[in-house]
């Protein structure tokens, strides 16, 4: 009884938590975009990862807090197949989205001498046909489950592991094979590249400090520009991401190799898998000191407009 409270008080916290978050996230984003001076790629980016997490712990997050409070099962076979496949082709999307965040912000920071500053986006508005790209991609490769998800109130003997909700069917090996291949090789090119930019975001970021502290022993005053305070926020949500996705991992592989009871890997498991999207906004939250300072902005100009209106 304790451990499925447990359960019931973690899995709700997070997916509402997490769904708030990303809504806040979002939101400031979205007025920060429209209201500010500058559009910026980045911000749009973070508008598209935030809205990708909500999918996921609305998909995912969502039907586990349902299942853990032992609600009556209310997915049909469309149903599942629909929030399994929105599930695992967001969290493809999600993995795009970070890797590409991740190349924009260095190419942002990247000194002006260097071959890199070509590449940056002449306009956010540049930005919009990878989204396209990543969501096309990742539909097709997800499209396997289609066939292979159920619901556990249909009477099928061939059904594997499962959450109560919806079941997974044994695949073929043709469509496994190719699957497979597909979504390894997304992760290792949009991991690889997510690697090589915080690689070479860490390098500018030390050559920094490095002129930062010189300029200290100068006695010089210095502030921090704000895309590097920008860079040093992408790469803790990076560190975020690698984290979460690793553990998912090495869970996977642990629950291929056990033979014992699954079901408290499966729930940590499910728990790693919206793990990024609870946690990623409160980084963003945390680290980004250009959403507070632009609410104050807009409060002062409240107070202004409030003050004249009072005047006349």
């Amino acid at each position: 009884m304790l451990l499925k409270f447990i359960k019931q008080i973690v899995f709700l916290f997070m997916t509402v938590f997490g769904t708030l978050g990303n809504i806040y996230v979002s939101v400031n984003y979205m007025i920060s975009w429209w209201g500010g001076p500058e559009k910026k790629p980045v911000h749009l980016i973070l508008i598209h990862l935030a809205i990708t997490n909500i999918i996921i712990l609305l998909a995912k997050g969502l039907q586990k807090t349902m299942v853990t409070f032992g609600l009556r099962n209310f997915l049909d076979d469309i149903g599942c197949k629909i929030t399994i496949y929105l599930t695992r082709v967001a969290r493809g999307v999600s993995i795009c989205t970070s890797g590409l965040l991740t190349v924009v912000q260095a190419i942002i920071i990247s000194p002006r001498a260097s071959g890199w500053r070509r590449l940056r986006p002449q306009s956010a508005w540049h930005i919009l046909p990878f989204f396209s790209f990543f969501w096309i991609l990742n539909a097709l490769i997800g499209k396997n489950l289609i066939h292979s998800v159920t619901s556990a109130s249909l009477n099928i003997s061939e059904l594997k592991n499962g959450d109560n909700y919806c079941h997974f069917m044994q695949e073929s090996q043709k469509t496994k094979w190719i699957a497979l291949p597909l979504m390894v090789l997304r992760d290792a090119v949009f991991q690889g590249a997510m690697g090589g930019a915080s690689g070479y975001m860490v390098l500018l970021l030390h050559k920094h400090h490095q002129h930062v502290l010189h300029l200290q022993n100068s006695k010089l005053l210095y502030r921090t520009p704000p895309e590097l305070r920008a860079a040093q926020s992408v790469l803790l949500l990076m560190l975020c991401f690698v984290f979460f996705y690793w553990a998912d991992c090495a869970f996977s592989l642990l629950l291929s190799l056990s033979l014992a009871d699954k079901s408290l890997m499966l729930n940590c498991q499910d728990l790693i898998i919206i793990g990024y999207a609870t946690f990623s906004p409160v980084v963003l939250i945390h680290r980004d000191r250009l959403l507070p300072e632009w609410w104050h902005a807009q409060w002062e100009k409240l107070r202004k407009f409030i003050s004249l209106l009072s005047v006349q």
